[in-house]
């Protein structure tokens, strides 16, 4: 590895770290622990945010001079190139993801189970605790982020694949806040 690799990565994370916390290990419940996450989810999802594939949803510098400043992730990503989402993808796989502490209902909590071993376990699996997955880890994510996906998955505001609409579709309102229970239990 280059040492102009490690200083451009190193500046990106700085910028993705204004709102998702040092190493991607976010202290904001309305913002997702990236930390641990794989390279290819993450690649993903910032390629979606690129290509306004995904709803930029407006929010505020949580850090730095830049605190309060509103801001959206396809502005964030727009400048960026392929190797760049790369670096910066590489560089949050390689963090650990550290699990949100936070209140959640223990009976919600034992029905999200239930819910997620019939519905979620084969492509979430070990509860969404899997990196290697792709599909983003659930287990200890913070639960007002949870909700927002559920919520943008719902309205399409999010890309969704095929056999996770066909599950979702297959669950209510009120599964939907077991799991998010349950993917908040994990502490």
């Amino acid at each position: 590895m280059s040492g102009v690799w490690a200083i451009d990565v190193d500046k990106l994370a700085v910028i993705c770290a204004n709102c998702h916390g040092k190493g991607g290990a976010s202290s904001e419940p309305d913002i997702p622990i990236i930390g641990g996450y794989s390279a290819e989810f993450i690649i993903g999802n910032l390629t979606a945010y690129k290509n306004n594939e995904r709803d930029c949803t407006e929010t505020k510098y949580r850090t730095t001079s830049n605190k309060g400043t509103k801001i959206h992730m396809c502005q964030l990503i727009k400048g960026l190139n392929d190797s760049d989402i790369k670096q910066i993808a590489e560089y949050f796989a390689k963090q650990k993801f550290v699990r949100a502490k936070q209140k959640f209902d223990p009976e919600l909590a034992k029905k999200g189970k239930e819910i997620h071993d019939m519905y979620c376990e084969k492509c979430h699996s070990e509860s969404g605790s899997v990196a290697s997955d792709d599909t983003g880890i659930l287990a200890g994510q913070w639960m007002p982020f949870l909700k927002q996906a559920f919520d943008d998955f719902s309205s399409a505001k999010r890309p969704i694949a095929k056999k996770m609409k066909l599950k979702m579709d297959e669950i209510n309102k009120a599964d939907i806040d077991a799991l998010i229970n349950y993917y908040g239990s994990f502490q």
